[in-house]
């Protein structure tokens, strides 16, 4: 569950595209498409890029790594990990080819709640800092 040079001998390869979907201060909402499955790669992927899943602890997302220091910042912050007291990551969608039918398999899930309320606080508390710039 590290990420390693590509010319490592050491660990599998594992391959993650991200696209960005909407600045929020300095959290971002990414979508990911996986061309490989590891375990954790997503988490390792975005915490080799300095850029931890938000609210996840293995990883470092449960801390401040950019921006304010503030008390106040401090406070916004530990009210979303209450809201979302786990990693911000969901599967929207999931396909694989069915092992024994060899049949493709799609499901889809909406954002959790928890999740919705996550990014609509972070919405809120950007809004602000986009009208004074």
């Amino acid at each position: 569950m590290t990420v390693y040079p590509p010319t490592s001998e050491i660990g599998k390869p594992a391959v993650t595209h991200y696209t960005e979907l909407e600045r929020l201060g300095f959290v971002t909402l990414i979508a990911c498409e996986l061309e490989t499955g590891r375990t954790h790669q997503i988490r390792a992927h975005m915490k080799s890029i300095d850029h931890p899943l938000f609210g996840d602890e293995r990883y470092g997302g449960d801390q401040i790594l950019w921006g304010q220091r503030t008390s106040s910042y401090q406070q916004f912050v530990n009210n979303c990990l209450k809201i979302c007291p786990r990693q911000a990551l969901h599967a929207e969608t999931l396909a694989f080819d069915h092992p024994t039918t060899g049949e493709r398999m799609h499901f889809s899930a909406p954002l959790p709640d928890d999740m919705s309320q996550l990014i609509e606080k972070w919405r809120r508390y950007v809004a602000p800092l986009e009208l004074s710039n």
